[in-house]
């Protein structure tokens, strides 16, 4: 999928109830970088703004309040950990779950998404481990970012749908707060 794309999860897949989004990249041989990435989630509501500030998932806090979006292990052959996201148990007030990829502060030296050669979001069927969809290359879009919206999963009517973002951000997971209302 290109960035803006979307498809109808529910709708194309009724019995589809769990979802995990994995990412894949390429930075060749900076393992420093690959240290230093970190894979979340914020849940929003239909302004686009975090519901909560406990509703940030991501390593130190690695599930929702509400139990419906949690970021585990990767068992998918990902190479991050993975987001996964229980359809059925998020809370009415929550429009979209948006996903994001940053460098994290503490890299000893300035990292940025631009040394990545490759950078895919998939969104699996968590069930059955089947890929539903895979977004194109992200990479060669960034150059000074140390953050990216992924993709989000949003509601649309009485169905759910997965739509791929790739906006970087050079401001980093402050600019990500920002946006999405976040304190920091």
């Amino acid at each position: 999928m290109v960035r803006g794309a979307n498809i109808a999860l529910t709708k194309e897949l009724p019995d589809l109830a769990r979802l995990a989004l994995g990412v894949s990249w390429d930075a060749g041989a900076d393992d420093a970088l690959v240290e230093n990435l970190v894979l979340a989630a914020i849940l929003c509501d239909a302004d686009g703004r975090a519901t909560s500030p406990d509703d940030f998932v991501f390593f130190n806090q690695a599930v929702s309040t509400d139990l419906s979006v949690a970021e585990v292990e990767s068992a998918l052959g990902d190479d991050a950990e993975q987001i996964e996201v229980d359809l059925a148990a998020v809370p009415a007030a929550v429009a979209r779950v948006v996903v994001v990829l940053y460098v994290n502060e503490g890299s000893p030296r300035r990292r940025t998404l631009g040394q990545l050669r490759e950078c895919r979001v998939r969104l699996l069927d968590a069930s059955s481990s089947t890929q539903v969809v895979a977004s194109e290359n992200l990479a060669p879009a960034f150059q000074h970012e140390t953050a990216v919206v992924l993709g989000e999963v949003y509601r649309h009517r009485d169905d759910w749908k997965f739509k791929v973002v790739g906006q970087g951000y050079s401001s980093g997971i402050v600019g990500v707060a920002e946006q999405y209302g976040l304190p920091l």
